[in-house]
């Protein structure tokens, strides 16, 4: 194999199974691999439920092949071809009897390796998978990373690594920006899921607004501010009854200044604002500074905050959802590679303006997360992101270890 590097764990398993000549494990590891199908993004687009097999003559055993690739080795996304995932048991069902001879698993690359595809070797594919200890593909809550095709240093890795949350929750590689995901269709169906993106227009419009912290709500920040300012003020810890008595005192004199005259002729910027609005708006306050402070405590109890520490900003919620964001886009073919460079570097840059570490980051975002979605319930959406917070600031691997927060 030369000099030959494997770009991730799922090829260094593969090859080296291949290289001992230990089938039964390079197909153990197999099992485990998400298998990518390249097809013509007009065929999938016209048909979304179906999966073209399109055997091709491959001169390496002068017979034809289905080619498959493994996560690692997948090209940069092109507007033309779309890759589509499935796993070996679906090969194991959907190869036609009379089809082609072999099943070419990277082929063209420097460890392509030639399956049979009779039927019984295609009972043995069926075996290896039923007897898999997990789900196909990368493990979740692990940092995983591209070894090659991937930046493992500067501003675009420094970018990717702010949305490291989400690449260690769903089981991603942390640095690829050449992202094709779970495939073409499952990536469009995310998207429309769970941001109503299914246009070009859509996907700008949105990384846009994360970009500028124009979705994470003006209320959690507006709270947090009070408090920076009180630390600033004070130089140290601040009482949540301080806070929110500051918050409460803000809230008053910017309702008196809403209703005051600007001229002696009486103009006013707009009109006095009903008593019930603002006691509402200023109780509303209050139950959030309580809330962010039992989250808090919560967060130093887990480790996710140092004693005596708080969350500056929740605009690591945006920015982080951008950088993934970015990606996202890019596998639903809605952006190019140019443009989810440019909005992954841009995201880095916005949080290196916000925070002042990743420690710092990472609790800006897992408290936003739990705003939008937790309710104090300390569930599966507070815990993931405990879970992502261990992993990217103790595994030897991880991007928080390897890349300076300053640039000096």
């Amino acid at each position: 194999m030369g000099t030959w590097t494997a770009p991730s764990a799922i090829e260094r398993q593969l090859d080296d199974a291949r290289a001992a000549g230990n089938w039964p494990a390079f197909l153990d590891a197999l099992a485990l691999a998400e298998l990518f199908v390249p097809q013509s993004r007009a065929y999938q687009d016209a048909h979304p439920t179906r999966l073209r097999l399109e055997p091709a003559y491959f001169p390496q055993v002068r017979a034809r092949a289905y080619a498959v690739f493994t996560a690692g080795m997948l090209p940069v996304p092109t507007p033309e071809l779309v890759f589509e995932r499935q796993d070996l048991a679906w090969f194991a069902d959907h190869v036609p009897a009379d089809g082609a001879a072999y099943l070419a698993v990277n082929p063209g690359t420097p460890f392509e390796v030639f399956l049979p595809a009779s039927p019984a070797h295609r009972a043995t594919w069926d075996a290896h998978y039923r007897n898999k200890p997990r789900y196909a593909g990368l493990e979740t809550d692990k940092v995983h990373a591209l070894h090659v095709g991937g930046p493992l240093h500067g501003p675009v890795a420094f970018g990717l690594a702010c949305g490291a949350h989400l690449s260690v929750r769903n089981g991603m590689f942390w640095n690829s920006l050449a992202y094709h995901g779970d495939g073409y269709t499952r990536e469009r169906e995310k998207l429309d899921k769970w941001w109503g993106v299914t246009t070009r227009e859509d996907w700008l419009s949105t990384t846009r607004q994360l970009l500028g912290a124009e979705m994470v709500s003006p209320v959690w920040e507006y709270a947090l501010r009070v408090r920076r300012s009180l630390a600033q003020d004070f130089a140290g810890a601040v009482d949540t009854e301080h806070w929110r008595h500051a918050a409460e005192y803000s809230l008053r004199a910017g309702a008196r200044r809403a209703a005051e005259p600007l001229t002696p002729e009486g103009v006013t910027t707009a009109a006095p604002r009903p008593a019930a609005e603002v006691e509402g708006e200023i109780a509303g306050v209050r139950r959030l500074i309580g809330r962010i402070a039992r989250y808090e405590q919560r967060f130093r109890a887990d480790g996710l905050l140092g004693e005596g520490r708080f969350v500056r900003s929740v605009e690591a919620w945006d920015y982080g959802r951008a950088s993934q964001m970015a990606r996202w886009g890019l596998g639903a073919r809605f952006g190019t590679i140019a443009e989810t460079e440019d909005a992954v570097v841009r995201a880095g840059e916005a949080c290196r303006l916000a925070y002042r570490s990743w420690e710092d980051l990472s609790a800006g975002f897992v408290l936003g997360r739990c705003l939008h979605f937790d309710e104090e319930e300390f569930g599966h959406w507070y815990g993931d992101m405990v879970t992502a917070h261990r992993e990217l600031t103790s595994d030897p691997g991880s991007p928080w270890l390897n890349l300076p927060w300053s640039r000096t």
